[in-house]
């Protein structure tokens, strides 16, 4: 796909997500407009914004058949293959993480997705990594657990384990 494809289909693709948004707006019946001693009603800024997107939308395909921009004239290729193989490797590390997380928990299934991205993917140094790999997962571990007071998925027994004895030392801290 080139990158005026990808401009075509841009174009379409928010026009065609405005429009149904806002037959859906006004198919609920929500209100558009001011309503007099109330405020805006409900699907105004919904509205509103969604025509201001599908006019930006109309513009751009507009330009694009025009051929006004450097983008609606390349013809070169819209995403080159290394691309898409970072894109891919991410996302399927991305699912990895969703899966493991039932599995093993959030901080350990993290911990093996820095340590994948950093490594493997960024070629980072092991100090770097290992801080890293470390650190976000105390500092999710700080903000979930300890300031927000939500647990997050730890996963089978023997991992569940582990986090109770970074429980307790967090308590016997206090």
């Amino acid at each position: 796909m080139s990158v005026r494809t990808a401009e075509l289909l841009m174009g379409l693709l928010t026009l065609l997500a405005s429009l149904g948004l806002m037959y859906k707006i006004f198919n609920d019946g929500l209100a558009i407009g001011w309503i007099p001693d109330r405020g805006p009603g409900s699907g105004m800024w919904p509205f509103w914004l969604s025509l201001g997107m599908a006019l930006a939308s109309i513009w751009t395909l507009l330009r694009w058949k025009q051929g006004v921009t450097p983008e609606s004239r390349n013809k070169a290729p819209y995403i080159d293959p290394d691309t898409i193989f970072l894109v891919g490797v991410t996302a399927g590390s991305i699912l990895a993480l969703l899966v493991m997380t039932s599995i093993i928990g959030l901080y350990f299934s993290m911990m093996l997705f820095l340590i994948l991205y950093l490594k493997v993917i960024g070629r980072h140094k092991w100090p770097l990594t290992i801080i890293v790999t470390i650190a976000v997962p105390v500092a999710i571990y700080v903000l979930f657990e300890v300031a927000l007071a939500k647990y997050l998925p730890r996963g089978l027994p023997f991992f569940e384990n582990i986090m109770m004895i970074v429980d307790d030392f967090r308590y016997s801290l206090m």
